[in-house]
């Protein structure tokens, strides 16, 4: 890659890519804080549209802190059991729970810092519910928007803690947020892992990884 996008550069793509997303948001379904904390416990090494599937059907019954504190944690894990690493997800999610009861009344606190004391929630998912449920700006940084960050040309970074980083002072704090639902699903859309889309996508003319072809 011969060099990164300027600011403006930068800005430019996002303001194409909110035309060409205008929906762009949180697809893990959830109807409260501590549902999307929960939905995206189960995301890891998971799809959206598998976990969705999953916790369409548990959360009719179980959505609150005392449901899954209380429960049997082999009858927790077979409702999970479709979302992988179905063991340690629901030794997690119990260990929330019961914490949340015992130091947050119940209640998912609202600040990244505080999130992360929450046993198995690392900084993706702390930045996750936060800036999705609490208006805090944070850009999490999953396998999408590290590599489509990398790609376009928005930062260069080998890991997920410095390309976090990196994006936080090239876009501006109240595009955090959004643009870590653009990367996400410009990744899902057009910017695949392999064969990417390069000729069809509405930023190619910006993007360094498409001009270095």
């Amino acid at each position: 890659m011969n060099n990164l996008l300027t600011k403006d550069e930068a800005n430019l793509c996002l303001d194409i890519l909110e035309k060409v997303y205008p929906d762009a948001k949180c697809e893990l379904e959830h109807d409260s804080p501590f549902e999307l904390l929960v939905a995206t416990i189960l995301s890891a090494q998971c799809t959206d549209v598998r976990v969705n599937k999953v916790t369409s059907e548990m959360f009719k019954k179980y959505n609150k802190p005392q449901d899954f504190a209380n429960m049997d944690i082999l009858f927790l894990e077979d409702l999970i059991k479709e979302c992988g690493l179905f063991r340690n997800k629901a030794k997690n999610i119990k260990a929330t729970s019961k914490v949340l009861l015992e130091d947050f009344g119940g209640e998912v606190p609202k600040t990244i810092k505080e999130l992360m004391t929450l046993p198995g929630v690392g900084r993706k998912t702390a930045n996750v519910v936060a800036s999705t449920c609490f208006g805090v700006p944070a850009i999490a940084v999953d396998t999408h928007v590290f590599r489509v960050s990398n790609r376009i040309g928005f930062v260069d970074e080998k890991n997920v803690s410095n390309t976090e980083k990196a994006l936080q002072k090239v876009i501006p704090k109240e595009r955090w947020t959004k643009a870590h639902h653009l990367f996400i699903f410009h990744g899902r859309r057009t910017c695949f892992a392999r064969n990417p889309n390069c000729e069809t996508c509405e930023i190619n003319h910006i993007c360094k990884y498409y001009g270095d072809k």
